[in-house]
């Protein structure tokens, strides 16, 4: 029951239509929902004991990352300012990486 409600805390609330870019923050409280999912499946997996456990917690949890890509993709078409921000973060980091 306490994972139950350390679950419930985490998530975002999803807003109501009448919501200006309620439409861009779905799509981000779907992205922190399948974050939760991907560590949740990860530590999963790195508890299971039988191999195939860990195999298919793992593959799920690759799956996870996929909808991120296509959430994200979406968001960057709906939110000029997002994918601005996210070349200027991709930006920062390459200039750290010289």
């Amino acid at each position: 029951m306490k994972n139950v409600k350390y679950f419930k805390e985490m998530m975002s609330n999803i807003p109501t239509n009448n919501v200006p870019n309620s439409d861009n923050e779905i799509l981000r409280a779907a992205i922190i929902a399948e974050y939760d999912a991907i560590n949740l499946y990860e530590q999963m997996a790195h508890n299971a004991k039988t191999p195939l456990v860990k195999k298919v917690l793992l593959d799920i949890a690759k799956e996870e990352k996929t909808h991120v890509g296509e959430l994200e993709a979406v968001l960057i078409e709906l939110d000029k300012e997002h994918a601005k921000e996210m070349k200027n973060g991709k930006k920062e980091i390459d200039e750290m990486n010289d």
